[in-house]
């Protein structure tokens, strides 16, 4: 699925982890021409957590770990990349930092900190989770599906 959205600022809306507890659960589908495995944790004590398995001929190939806390501004998404082993992508203090710009039912817009990129957490049927990727083309938005998962039951 594809969206092209105006290249204009949306107006932050102050969120709350309400926002997103639609993640919580187990997740399963696949990417790359393998297994992708998620979870997250309902809200709690401010904060969600969650990770994401990438997986090739039965190994793991990348780990995604993620924290949802929220804050004055509402939630803030924090996401390190693993490499088997656990050595990590980013630099040891380093990772990479969305913030909420706005929620409808079942569906949570975030951007990241240098603007570069946004990514829409949507939960698209009752047992389907959908993350697009959104980067800018000729002044809009343009989002696409990056990982599409049904729920691990």
């Amino acid at each position: 699925m594809v969206c092209l959205c105006s290249a204009g600022l949306a107006h932050a809306q102050k969120g709350t982890l309400n926002d997103i507890k639609f993640l919580d659960g187990r997740w399963l589908g696949t990417y790359n021409g393998g297994p992708i495995e998620a979870a997250w944790t309902a809200p709690a004590g401010n904060n969600i957590v969650g990770y994401i398995r990438m997986m090739k001929d039965e190994k793991a190939t990348l780990y995604e770990m993620f924290v949802f806390e929220q804050n004055a501004e509402g939630p803030v998404a924090m996401v390190k990349h693993f490499k088997p082993g656990m050595i990590g992508v980013e630099e040891k203090d380093a990772f990479d930092r969305y913030t909420f710009q706005s929620a409808k039912k079942n569906e949570a817009l975030f951007e990241k900190d240098d603007a570069s990129v946004r990514i829409i957490y949507e939960l698209r049927k009752k047992d389907q989770l959908v993350i697009q990727r959104g980067r800018q083309e000729n002044g809009q938005w343009k989002f696409v599906d990056l990982f599409v998962f049904n729920r691990i039951p």
